[in-house]
């Protein structure tokens, strides 16, 4: 008869080998990049790409994993604020941090848990130095031991980095599509609504590397494409609808309105405002436009921003971009 003590034996045997094919079956895999991100990993077993966030998620088991990319400079930041006692003022308990190399680099990993909606949840967050980004990955299971801490090790051990992300790509996230970028950069895409652009000769090795870091000069031209909701019900609203949109915009100062009117921008309705204004952070003297494409779905709102003795090249590219965008 087998012992006890035999048993025992065997079942650490089985656990070890268990962790053992995990790694190898790990180390096998290719990281997957969700669509529109630089950052990728080999999920854990179950996890499928999200539609909603850069991640994966296991629905059945209420688990995910989400991968967000910050500038490069925001590791030292992460690296003073998410200590455990500024994450209990969340409400997250965390168990404390420790020092950790995965497949992008160094970096640190906090195992914590948190109640959401009475369920309880533990928590893996990695924060780990790319070459020009910081990675803060996020590992959330139900509190069941529905994924075992070997597996969530092996999978936070595989994250990576690739230099870009295709054009294609990042335009696929959008519910507009642009057939034309005139030469413009795509700057920052915001997965379901917006898209970015800046003028891709004069961008310097710092701002295309972290796009959100503010740029020391101000840049050739700058676009913005963006789905907003709502649009005017008469077309004697249009007027005022156009005129609290454009006094939204941020980063200008001085601004003088030159030119409001209605117009037909692809076949449908529209509105234009022209202005000049200053950049505050550099003084530059720079032409503004908006542009509005009134739907029933929302409306697009188009915004470009060009240096001001820049402007008749600028403002034909702008068009160029504006004319080529078309609705899903």
């Amino acid at each position: 008869m087998t012992s006890r003590k035999n048993l025992n034996g065997f079942a650490a045997l089985a656990a070890a080998l268990a962790v053992v094919l995990w790694a190898v079956a790990a180390g096998a895999a290719e990281p997957i990049f969700p669509t529109g991100s630089r950052l990728g990993i080999v999920p854990l077993v179950g996890m499928l790409p999200s539609r909603d966030f850069d991640g994966f998620i296991d629905p059945d088991k209420n688990a995910a994993i989400l991968l967000v990319a910050f500038p490069a400079v925001a590791y030292d930041q992460l690296d003073k604020s998410m200590v455990p006692d500024e994450m209990k003022k969340q409400g997250i308990d965390a168990e404390g941090r420790e020092a950790i190399t995965v497949g992008l680099g160094k970096g640190f990993l906090i195992k914590a848990e948190q109640t959401v909606n009475n369920t309880r949840f533990r928590k893996w967050v990695l924060v780990a130095a790319g070459a020009d980004l910081t990675a803060l990955v996020t590992v959330q299971t139900p509190d069941n031991n529905s994924y075992s801490e070997d597996a969530v090790r092996a999978a936070l051990a595989t994250l990576t980095e690739r230099a870009s992300v295709p054009e294609a790509e990042s335009l696929s996230l959008l519910p507009f599509s642009v057939g034309n970028l005139a030469g413009f950069h795509i700057d920052d895409v915001l997965r379901g609504r917006a898209l970015m652009l800046l003028d891709a000769t004069n961008i310097t090795a710092a701002s295309a590397s972290a796009p959100n870091a503010v740029a020391p000069n101000f840049p050739n031209g700058r676009m913005l494409l963006d789905v907003v909701a709502g649009a005017p019900e008469r077309t004697q609203d249009e007027d005022n609808f156009a005129r609290v949109l454009f006094e939204q915009i941020g980063g200008l100062s001085e601004v003088r309105v030159q030119d409001a009117e209605r117009l037909r921008i692809g076949g449908q309705s529209g509105y234009q405002t022209l202005a000049k204004a200053k950049d505050p952070r550099t003084g530059t003297d720079v032409m503004v436009v908006q542009w509005l494409r009134f739907g029933a779905g929302g409306t697009l709102q188009m915004i470009g921003v060009a240096r001001a003795e820049l402007w008749p090249d600028m403002l034909a590219r702008f068009r160029t971009v504006r004319d080529s965008v078309a609705a899903k």
